[in-house]
């Protein structure tokens, strides 16, 4: 199986302006890339976007409207009867987002190709902190309005909507889990947690969501006021519960049973970082494309039950598949003990860093640290002729793959430019090893024709913010620039 052995000798000691083919090899017509077929998905991606959008403004247009003919406008002529008013639109609006988030991390495949992975997760927590602002002023605007705008009978009335009326108690309890899962999704709090741990809290998001089912379908007077409402929402709680059931549990189960994955060899790359080799049944109707990621769980192992998101390093081949892992957690840092037949469960594949997101015949890849691997999945696995592909990989100490790099420009005709050290300032993206020269004038001078070229990114977000300021003053449309942070 092969490896990646970095010697001292084939360690750039400086950046390199481009290593290219000596030897040319011609690729077959049908490996050649395509323009029109991937136009075609794209335009596909495109259209499903904007669907999604417009079902989005509907749905919240429908309930509006159901608002407004149960008398909403018209109560807004008192303040009593305004808050009561106010408070049933904000709650009707805050449900509707709140089924609109969970569709959005329920894993449809449609919509991760349309989407990717890093776009939905950040969708998904504008609609999430937007339905949890409207769901408290919709609690908070009920009960004061129920009390006649009383703010010393609020108290009671707080006691007296929670005790008596059918759910309210089940509400609350729901409203407290997803108010933790808000907490803990700030970025500073966030931080602060192990992945594993905030994951393991978030995923009480979707029993604060069902508690708060009851009370909106046995109370809820837009919910209840017709056959139409309540044929509605209904219909909406059981196709979020099946998209999670099917695509978050069943799907994943079915493709790790179906594909039996196993580790099957551990090689060292760099201090700190091993690849893992992955064997499998009928991996050549595993739907993943080179670039991409899954959630992987290795079993057998304390923490096996808390999956990691780890790119392929390599495109796959149909009967193996390489993940490269930097021990960076408790997870991260068991993988580097693992033992061949090691069984696997993965959800996945995940992220629009793969050919499917390809636009233009140029391409470039630009990576820092370990955010290099889907893009060596990718030198490996788009189809370009020589001049057309250009990697530009910032390090701190050592690269990784510098061999395998080599192979690619050997074979393939890849252009290589290495960008040693740490990163110079905050606001750049270049290493220390670099000049003063400003990022701009050295991508391009690097690059002259980069907003002809479809950009593939990875790194960590700061780096990645620092790219993306650059392209974008390079001329490159935020439609040829790919990125993906693995946020959280």
């Amino acid at each position: 199986m092969p490896t990646s052995e970095v010697t001292g000798r084939e360690r750039p000691s400086c950046p390199t302006r481009s290593i290219t083919a000596t030897e040319q090899p011609t690729l077959p017509r049908d490996r050649l890339f395509l323009p029109r077929t991937d136009c075609s998905a794209e335009r596909g991606d495109a259209i499903t976007r904007a669907c999604a959008g417009t079902v989005l403004w509907l749905s919240l247009l429908v309930v509006s409207y159901w608002w407004a003919a149960d008398g909403g406008i018209r109560d807004l002529g008192a303040m009593a009867t305004a808050l009561m008013s106010g408070g049933r639109l904000a709650g009707l609006v805050s449900a509707d987002l709140l089924l609109v988030q969970v569709v959005l991390i329920a894993r449809i495949p449609v919509l991760e190709r349309a989407f990717g992975q890093d776009r939905l997760i950040g969708l998904h927590r504008v609609v999430g902190l937007t339905s949890f602002t409207l769901m408290i002023t919709h609690v908070s605007a009920i009960t004061f309005g129920y009390a006649g705008g009383d703010v010393l009978a609020t108290p009671a009335m707080v006691w007296e909507l929670t005790a008596d009326y059918p759910g309210m108690l089940l509400a609350v309890v729901g409203t407290a889990l997803l108010l933790m899962v808000v907490i803990t999704s700030v970025r500073p709090i966030r931080e602060r947690l192990r992945y594993e741990s905030w994951h393991l809290l978030h995923l009480y998001g979707y029993l604060g969501v069902g508690l708060v089912l009851p009370h909106q379908l046995w109370t809820g007077q837009e919910f209840l006021g017709s056959t139409a409402a309540t044929l509605y929402w209904w219909t909406l709680w059981i196709l979020a519960a099946a998209a999670v059931l099917v695509w978050r549990i069943g799907l994943p189960l079915w493709r790790s049973v179906r594909h039996s994955l196993r580790v099957a060899a551990v090689v060292p790359e760099a201090d700190g970082v091993v690849s893992v080799y992955i064997s499998g049944r009928n991996l050549d109707r595993l739907p993943i494309a080179a670039g991409q990621f899954c959630n992987w769980r290795f079993l057998g192992r304390r923490g096996w039950t808390r999956a990691n998101p780890y790119s392929l390093s390599a495109a796959p081949d149909g009967r193996h598949l390489r993940i490269s892992i930097k021990a960076l957690g408790d997870n991260s840092a068991r993988t580097q003990t693992l033992h061949p037949g090691t069984p696997i469960l993965f959800e996945g594949p995940y992220g629009r860093l793969s050919p499917r997101a390809r636009s233009r015949r140029k391409v470039a890849l630009v990576g820092a640290g370990v955010g290099v691997t889907p893009l060596r999945a990718l030198a490996e696995g788009l189809d370009y002729t020589p001049g057309e592909a250009v990697l530009l990989l910032r390090y701190t100490e050592r690269p990784l793959f510098v061999a395998e790099f080599h192979a690619l420009a050997r074979e393939r005709g890849l252009q290589i430019l290495w960008l040693p050290g740490p990163r110079r300032r905050a606001d750049s993206w270049l290493g220390a090893g670099m000049s003063d020269i400003d990022d701009l004038t050295a991508l391009t001078g690097w690059v002259p024709d980069i907003a002809d070229r479809d950009i593939y990114v990875c790194g960590p977000k700061s780096w990645t913010d620092a790219v993306r300021r650059t392209t974008r003053a390079a001329g490159v449309p935020d439609a040829q620039l790919h990125t993906e942070n693995f946020r959280w």
